[in-house]
This record gives structure tokens, sequence and C-alpha cells, in this order.
């Protein structure tokens, strides 16, 4: 029997997360059969996202990772090659590929060549953070050269590639984040106005960076800040939910300006999503972010932090602003 170690919800959230939260676990992995192969992991991802869903008290925390086969009786899947897959905050993962790939089960990829990059960009940039940001803005917000672009929460991994995105097709970009290191990294991004939503008023910084209003607007933090963005938005603009971190620890729900009448007025098409409903088209978009990297028209960073036995501290961490672009936890 092989082991494994993997961390589990041991009480519900409420409010910010606590270690009371998280309990670690111990469990054997059966022997493998024809066709399925045993991964150990290399990176493993941690996401605001993760403390948004609801879980069972007792089932794995949710997550990405990179993995490498270390047993295989699977030709596809031969020992030493790497695995990009949505197999929780695990140690250890048994793969059986012919298990129908819906949202209960185990989605993975192989992890392309990158040649020199360090694979844990298969979480980042190249994974489901840089879709995210492809697909999320791009398909949703379908920005025009000329057009005002608004992104909050914009020096972390999905936000500052947003910007970026939106820089190449020719747009005006207005970013905000939480400290003068990361606003510092975002201006180096390319984006025409940044500033530190902890420092300003953030109507007034609207009205000096967007005085036409504006165009396009992705949306990762919610709140106070999302009212107050609807107020700038053009007739006809676009919104790109992607996330709400702002109430993410709330114990009770955030009490604001109700919206919907600036929505009608304003005519905008405001759109939630989970990056998962374009799954089929992943490879179209990491082979559209590798070549950005390649060509130098796009930048990244990460925030890589050690040990699987840390993930909840590193976790708690993230929602806490620590990170600058992606936050990863090398196992």
């Amino acid at each position: 029997m092989v082991k494994s170690k993997k961390w589990i919800l041991a009480r519900e959230f409420e409010g910010e997360p606590k270690d009371s939260n998280f309990k670690l676990e111990e469990e054997e992995l059966p022997a493998l059969k024809d066709g399925e192969f045993i991964c150990d992991a290399v990176y493993l991802s941690v996401d605001p996202y993760m403390r948004a869903y609801s879980y069972p008290v007792g089932s794995c925390i949710i997550g990405e990772q990179v993995a490498r086969v270390s047993e295989s009786k699977n030709k596809d899947y031969p020992v030493g090659c790497l695995v990009q897959m949505q197999s929780g905050w695990r140690s250890r993962t048994l793969v059986d590929p012919s298990k129908p790939k819906d949202l209960e089960t185990i989605r993975f990829l192989k992890v392309p060549d990158l040649g020199t990059l360090e694979p844990s960009l298969a979480l980042g940039i190249l994974g489901m953070p840089g879709m995210t940001a492809y697909f999320g803005f791009l398909e949703i917000c379908q920005p025009k050269a000329g057009e005002t672009v608004l992104v909050n929460g914009s020096a972390g991994a999905v936000g500052s590639l947003v910007g970026q995105i939106a820089k190449m097709k020719g747009c005006k970009v207005i970013g905000f984040a939480g400290s003068k290191e990361k606003c510092d990294w975002v201006k180096s991004l390319g984006f025409d106005h940044v500033f530190n939503y902890k420092e300003v008023d953030i109507d007034k910084s609207l009205k000096e960076a967007a005085p036409d209003g504006i165009d396009c607007y992705f949306d990762n933090v919610g709140g106070d800040f999302t009212s107050t963005a609807l107020q700038h938005m053009n007739m006809f603009g676009r919104v790109s939910v992607c996330g709400g971190i702002s109430a993410y620890n709330a114990t009770k729900p955030p009490i604001g300006p109700y919206p919907f009448m600036t929505i009608v007025f304003k005519q905008l098409k405001v759109e939630g999503f989970i990056v998962l409903r374009w799954w089929d088209r992943f490879l179209e978009g990491k082979a559209e972010m590798k070549k950005w990297i390649d060509e130098g028209k796009i930048k990244y960073r990460e925030t890589v932090q050690g040990g699987f036995d840390n993930m909840p501290k590193i976790f708690m961490s993230l929602l806490k602003g620590a990170n600058i672009g992606k936050m990863v936890v090398k196992a």
C-alpha cells in the first residue's frame, strides 16, 4: 500500500479561516490497476476561491497541483511525466483516466514542455489563473482598442494578467492594489493608472483616471468597490465578475447600494463565470499565453512558499494579501 497525506476541512469556516478549520490526515492508496497511475505533488496552488466554496466537513480541500508520476500502469503516463490536475490538497494521488471527466472527478492534463520555465507556471499564467484572465476577460468583456478597462486585485495572479492583455488590445487600463510594493509592480506591467485602494478615495480616483467613463470592468473584489465602480461605467459597458474576495470571510451578507437600476439605466452587461466552462478550450488559451511569454509581451510573478504541511498557513496568508502574482506551494 502507498501512503498519502491530505488536508481536510475539520470545521466549517466562519469568518477568517483558522488553524482549527484544517486537519492533516494520512490515507492508504489501493494497489494500481491497469490504466491507473500515482502522482506525487510537486507544486500546489492556493487561491482565494477556495474560501468561497462550501465543503462538507471531512472532505479534502479543493485545489490544483502539478504532480510527477511515481508509479504507473498506463503507457500514456509513464513514470517521471508531469501532470496538472485538480486533486485537492493531497501529497499523492491515484488517477484513473477511465473515469468520466465531470465536475465530480479529477480533471487532469499533461504539463506541456515548458523549456526552461518552471512547471509551477502550469498553476499560474499557464493554468487556471491564466485561463481565468484569458477567457473571462476576452470572452465576456470583448475589449476594443481605445476603450478604458478597470481591474481590481490587479497585483494578483488573475488581475495582473487581465491588465496586460487589455494593454495588448490597445486599451487604457486602471488598476487597484493594496500596497506600495504591489502598485509599483503593477505600474511596471504598463498599467496607465494604479491606485492603492487602502489610501485613496475610489470614487475620486476613478473620476481622475477615467473622466470619460469605464467601458470594461474585471471584478475580483466585489463589495463597496464594485458599488462605486458601477457608477463610473459607460453606457453598454461590460462587467466580468470573477470573484468577490472582499466578502469571502464575512459572517453577514454585505449591505450596499442596490445596483440593479444602475445596470438597467446604463444598459450594462454583467456576467459572472467559472473558468471551467472553457475547459475544452484550455489548450488554446495555454498556447496563446505561452506565445505571449516567449515574445516578451506578458510578464508574471510568483510568490513561492515551501512545505505541504504548511498549506493552511500559506492559504490564510494569501487571503490577507501576502502574495504578489501567483502564490504556489512547493511540496
